[in-house]
């Protein structure tokens, strides 16, 4: 699963960043889950996201009253944790940070010491990435606010440095120390590490829509050989990096930065590592912004199968869109959505047979598993449509694939000289500890083609095939789905976007129908999360809650 948001440009003073924001549930990235880029197309990301783990008009809004529908999948609820801090964790709630330059005007950064297994505090500690911009004023300060950029393993500084600490609303940085943290195993604390970026750019050109039995075991090699790989380079670290314990490792840096409640924005994974937080320490929540909601009562597989008809949706927008413009590959006025899916499926199984140059200095073609993954970062940013359309016309009519193999760099954090960030890493290691696997075989994914196919003719055989990655992970799964009710928590806000490919919109009914002291907000339209993407009604209602802790109006809707 991926789960992150995307980043694109907006206004200064109103927008935020995209779910690194949250990939695919539970698998490798798309091809088939954050810090920010001027048109990074990053966002949560599908639980099988092909192989790696896995709009700036101003709105009116209107306050319906429809309360927000029950949808527990599991009974199992997440228990608080007791209120007193056990002495073994004392001396990390009472550490004191030695805050430094990090190179980045207005920044500061620290390390923050935690343990590495909070049921065994002598067993050794983590070192964390610690960054904040301090209270601009004018006005009292409020405290500090965390943010969350989702992934799993978006990292939260490059979210702080290059977008939410300038980018957000500037009345909110006049008020809240802005802080981040990169969460155990992402980025700048101890890294998760699993393959050599030559080893990657194969990983990620594996065929994950195997016609016989040859793909399969070539797929399931490539499964393989990544879970082998990330458990040889951090054989320890793998089973620390639950969402359970990168949220007591907010607590510690609650107690750290001496707010004595926690305030909190996380966007797509982020939304699933604030609930945690809330249920763990529901005496503990401040002001919590959970936007692009993922359901933690659901299994990998129904979050994966959710996903991936998240996806379709996206992709029929995208399609009714593009068939108005005369330069549309997949057809003009009077084309269907499903007709334009058709001919760009085609386009996907000559891709598998007959892969496209790309002119790439590392000899990478434009195969289906790129290209799958280039149009899947598009879905997360309708801002990104006009950049699909000219990379599919390229490929389509020109066949030059640069451009939808920049587009799937993008999503895997990709760089020009051909690194890779570790979020795919990250994404994977925290998405299989989390939860048991949505598959545990070829076989399994066989018999849930159908379902996946109806859920999305065009990406339902290549997301389901990549929910697979899990099923060969070398450590167990501690998690198992549960229901966050956080009784006694302050008011929670839960966003959900109606059209939103990777958290889809019943997510956000369903746990802000869980949480007992949640207000959902809605935002009726495209995209994935819905925070500083250009609606002054979703910013407004979101602002005066952090400002001033009166969450929205029961059934508050925006479009």
């Amino acid at each position: 699963m991926y789960f992150r948001r995307v980043l694109r440009p907006s206004s200064p003073a109103r927008t935020r960043s995209d779910i690194p924001g949250d990939a695919p549930a539970g698998g490798r990235p798309p091809a088939g889950g954050s810090g920010r880029r001027t048109a990074s197309l990053k966002a949560v990301r599908t639980a099988g996201a092909l192989l790696a783990a896995g709009a700036l008009l101003l709105a009116a809004c209107s306050a319906a009253q429809s309360r927000h529908r029950a949808v527990p999948a599991t009974q199992a609820v997440l228990a608080a944790l007791p209120r007193s801090t056990p002495p073994a964790l004392l001396p990390y709630y009472t550490q004191k940070l030695t805050w430094r330059d990090c190179g980045a005007p207005g920044f500061q950064c620290a390390t923050m010491k935690a343990p590495l297994d909070y049921a065994d505090p002598g067993a050794g500690e983590i070192r964390l990435a610690v960054a904040r911009t301090r209270a601009t004023g004018p006005g009292e300060r409020l405290g500090s606010l965390l943010v969350n950029p989702g992934g799993p393993g978006g990292s939260g500084i490059d979210f702080l440095q290059h977008f939410a600490g300038i980018g957000y609303p500037a009345e909110i940085r006049a008020r809240y120390d802005l802080v981040a943290l990169d969460p155990r195993g992402v980025a700048r604390s101890e890294p998760v590490q699993c393959l050599d970026d030559r080893a990657m750019d194969t990983y990620t050109q594996t065929d994950v829509t195997p016609d016989d039995p040859a793909e399969i075991d070539a797929l399931t090699a490539a499964y393989r050989s990544f879970a082998e790989g990330c458990g040889a380079h951090a054989p320890r670290l793998l089973r620390h990096v639950s969402t359970v314990e990168a949220a007591r490792d907010m607590d510690v840096l609650r107690a750290v930065l001496g707010d004595p409640k926690l305030t909190y924005v996380g966007a797509s994974y982020g939304t699933y590592l604030g609930a945690t937080y809330a249920g763990l320490f529901p005496d503990r929540v401040g002001r919590l912004v959970l936007d692009g909601a993922v359901d933690p009562s659901l299994s990998a597989r129904r979050m994966n199968l959710d996903q991936t008809a998240g996806f379709e949706t996206a992709f029929q927008s995208f399609a009714r869109d593009c068939v108005r413009h005369d330069d549309c590959p997949l057809g003009g006025p009077g084309t269907t959505p499903r007709q334009a899916g058709d001919r760009l499926a085609a386009f996907f199984r000559e891709l598998d047979a007959r892969p496209l140059p790309t002119g790439d200095p590392d000899g990478r073609r434009l195969g289906e598993a790129l290209a799958t993954t280039g149009v899947i970062a598009a879905m997360y940013d309708q801002g990104a449509w006009p950049q699909l359309r000219g990379a599919l016309t390229a490929a389509m009519t020109r066949h030059d694939g640069s451009a939808l193999l920049a587009l799937s760099d993008s999503y895997y954090e990709r760089d020009t000289k051909g690194h890779y960030a570790n979020l795919m890493y990250a994404n994977a290691a925290v998405n299989c500890l989390d939860m048991p696997p949505a598959f545990s075989s070829p076989d399994e994914v066989a018999k849930a083609l159908p379902a996946f196919e109806k859920a999305s003719p065009v990406f339902g055989r290549s997301l389901a095939w990549s929910a697979l990655n899990c099923g060969y992970w070398p450590v167990r799964a501690t998690g198992e789905p549960h229901r966050i009710e956080a009784r006694g928590a302050a008011p929670i806000v839960v966003v959900g976007t109606t059209r939103d490919p990777a958290t889809p919109y019943r997510w956000a009914e369903s746990l802000a129908a869980q949480l007992s002291s949640a207000r959902l907000l809605t935002y009726d339209g495209d995209g994935h999360t819905a925070y500083g993407r250009g609606s002054r009604c979703i910013d407004d209602a979101i602002n005066t809650y952090l400002l001033e802790g009166t969450p929205p109006a029961e059934g508050k809707r925006c479009s």
